[in-house]
């Protein structure tokens, strides 16, 4: 008698159970870490000076024969790299060039952008100015900026993960570096060397 009512409950237990449609749990992501912020002063030998974060590292841009003082700020733990590039303003490179090549670079990651967004940068006292662009959405680069005094200096950044972009996964780290490039807008001077 058990044998025949046991697939009965069975079966009510699997029907009455069954009343809500399942819904998977979204993907997680590990928990990132954000260290305090501390900052240093960058080397004497650029034209340029601004503070970096202390857990950065400064490291030469290798592949450019152009730029003496182009440099990478990189963030190991975060496999994130500041590219930083340098001219100087002359008659050959003048300043509204620079600008629109450097609107022509953001511009370029509209294809996998959800939106763009400029914040304009004036520091009268310091003669720096310039744009910040925060790239929203699955785009190779999350953040640009350029900086320039008009006359001499054009200092061009550009913030890349070498990792397949995630917005949501590299949120907070984007957050995190983001805090520094606007630090480091706010402390660059320029050096005539």
């Amino acid at each position: 008698m058990l044998k025949r009512i046991f697939p009965i409950i069975v079966f009510v237990f699997v029907i009455v159970s069954c009343q809500q449609e399942y819904t998977p749990k979204p993907r997680g992501y590990f928990r990132i870490d954000l260290p305090e912020k501390e900052y240093k002063e960058t080397p004497a030998v650029l034209p340029y000076s601004f503070e970096m974060p202390a857990s950065s590292l400064i490291v030469r841009n290798k592949e450019s024969e152009k730029g003496i003082y182009w440099i990478n700020i990189e963030y190991p733990q975060y496999k994130a790299t500041i590219y930083l590039t340098y001219d100087d303003i002359n008659k050959q490179n003048r300043v509204e060039k620079l600008i629109d090549d450097s609107r022509t670079f953001v511009y370029k990651h509209t294809i996998k952008a959800d939106a763009i967004i400029e914040d304009v940068y004036v520091n009268d006292d310091k003669k720096v100015y310039g744009i910040k662009y925060e790239i929203k959405g699955n785009a190779a680069s999350n953040i640009q900026f350029f900086l320039t005094d008009s006359t001499k200096h054009f200092l061009r950044g550009s913030l890349y993960f070498n990792v397949t972009p995630n917005k949501d996964s590299l949120a907070p780290v984007i957050k995190y570096i983001d805090a520094d490039i606007v630090h480091l807008m706010e402390t660059l001077e320029w050096r005539d060397n």
